[in-house]
């Protein structure tokens, strides 16, 4: 058995190397179906881990991950020659953590997040088509997801209020 047999699996992927494991979702990429569905999937354990902490930190664990998401994409994109491959779902974590910035706890609202994110990704509404190809790189891989998390995001903030002035009985 050769060398290049026993160290890239399908999509490309090398099991021995840090970039691939990041860039596809720690493995998540290599699904058959749904990728993106799955990568995202992935982050949900990841954001209830991050959910713990202060705000301020949460954001600056977000931006550590954008930016090593950002090396690790352009990286696996270029060594497995393709610029937007399905398999690579690092945005996809990255986008539901943006969704999920300051949401309410509870199981009702990472579903909801993780429905929104989901459709803005899937459909890719402007802003998020607009970005979609418009970048290279890993920041073009990254950045259509980013915008749809933060999409997400405003949608999951506006519900998480009008939740709440409905329980308070303050709706106009």
């Amino acid at each position: 058995m050769n060398q290049s047999s026993t160290s890239t699996r399908p999509g490309g992927f090398q099991p021995g190397n840090i970039r691939h494991w990041l860039a596809y979702g720690f493995g998540a990429g290599l699904s058959p179906q749904a990728p993106g569905t799955v990568g995202t999937l992935v982050a949900v354990p990841i954001y209830l881990l991050l959910s713990q902490l202060p705000l301020l930190l949460y954001l600056l664990v977000l931006a550590v991950m954008i930016g090593v998401g950002v090396w690790a994409c352009t990286e696996t994109a270029r060594e497995i020659g393709s610029d937007d491959p399905p398999a690579i779902v690092w945005d996809e974590v990255v986008g539901f953590l943006v969704a999920m910035m300051a949401a309410p706890a509870g199981w009702v609202w990472v579903i909801t997040g993780f429905l929104l994110f989901r459709l803005f990704d899937i459909y890719k509404p402007w802003p998020v088509s607009a970005a979609d190809g418009g970048a290279r790189g890993g920041v073009g891989i990254m950045l259509d997801d980013i915008i749809a998390g933060l999409m997400s995001f405003a949608v999951l903030q506006c519900l998480a209020m009008i939740v709440e002035s409905s329980l308070r009985g303050t709706v106009h």
